[in-house]
């Protein structure tokens, strides 16, 4: 098939395993590109067609399970999206999502970003048995609200997705404590989040080790996309870039705001592979752009025309 050109106007969203729920893989079964989650399955050592079909929300939520469901989800959906000849140049994913924005512009290859996805899934829930912890959002920042979190005992920034919203990674009685006397510390609201671990803090630090170990020996491959990264917020199309970056992404903040802010204003256009939703609204709230799509099943994408 003849690949289309690549259109400027274009960021491609690739989600994090937040945005996954039990059974989101029934609304892409027909595609023809169905296929590839048993390639998946096979590099990545797990049953990722049961994650997609048949598991519950309750099953999907284990961060071992959740990140490689999502992956292969998306990469479905952003196949789908270059058969209907729309081809964005600039791609950006929140956490887990560059590794899927990584394979999708080739600087991966199908069978190495589901490997690492699967070793990094595999550590990050060893980490957080050996370091139990958790993560709650913080929204409504009053002036001061920010540096207040500044010094805090046992609890570290791990997402920032827009001017008003951060997400708290650590212990669980350093968050009780944030939980308790958020208002005094500047945030109007608190909420805990239904995830297994202190993701994207120091308590990461073993499962970075051991996704370091297999990133060492991955074949790098080149591309012509500009990939966004989460953790200084900067465009990067380099594999020896990324490959410091990745060493870096399980220990540190996902900025997604700055990522989304150092899109050029050409970039008119958002398109949110599956399962999508989460970062179309935390686009929207951070800078315009003229068009938001998110396509959740088939359907949904044969109706895209760009």
């Amino acid at each position: 098939m003849e690949v289309p050109e690549m259109r400027d106007d274009i960021v491609a969203l690739f989600p994090g395993q937040g945005s996954l729920t039990g059974a989101a893989g029934l609304a892409w079964r027909e595609s023809e590109h169905w296929p590839l989650v048993g390639e998946v399955s096979e590099a990545a050592e797990i049953d990722v067609e049961h994650l997609l079909l048949v598991a519950s929300d309750e099953e999907v939520v284990r961060t071992d399970r959740a990140q490689i469901a999502t992956f292969a989800l998306s990469m479905i959906g952003f196949r789908e999206l270059r058969d209907r000849g729309v081809l964005p140049r600039f791609l950006l994913g929140h956490s887990l999502g560059e590794f899927s924005a990584l394979v999708a512009s080739g600087l991966l290859s199908l069978s190495e970003g589901a490997r690492l996805i699967g070793i990094r899934g595999r550590a990050m829930a060893r980490a957080a048995e050996r370091s139990p912890g958790t993560m709650i959002a913080v929204m409504g920042a009053e002036e001061g609200a920010r540096e207040n979190l500044s010094g805090l005992a046992d609890v570290w920034v791990a997402n920032i997705n827009g001017t008003g919203q951060i997400v708290l990674s650590g212990t669980r009685d350093g968050l009780e404590y944030v939980l308790t006397n958020h208002k005094e510390l500047g945030w109007k609201r608190a909420t805990p989040l239904p995830v297994g671990g202190a993701f994207h803090s120091p308590l990461m630090a073993s499962a970075q080790a051991e996704l370091d170990a297999g990133l060492a020996s991955v074949s790098w491959g080149k591309t012509e996309n500009i990939l966004i990264a989460n953790v200084d917020g900067k465009p990067h199309t380099e594999a020896a870039e990324w490959l410091k970056l990745l060493s870096k992404q399980m220990t540190s903040p996902v900025d997604f705001l700055a990522a989304t802010l150092a899109l050029p204003a050409s970039v008119t256009t958002t398109i949110e592979l599956p399962p999508a939703g989460v970062l179309t609204g935390l686009t929207k709230r951070i800078r315009e752009f003229q068009t938001q799509l998110a396509p959740n099943n088939l359907q949904e994408m044969s109706q895209i025309q760009l």
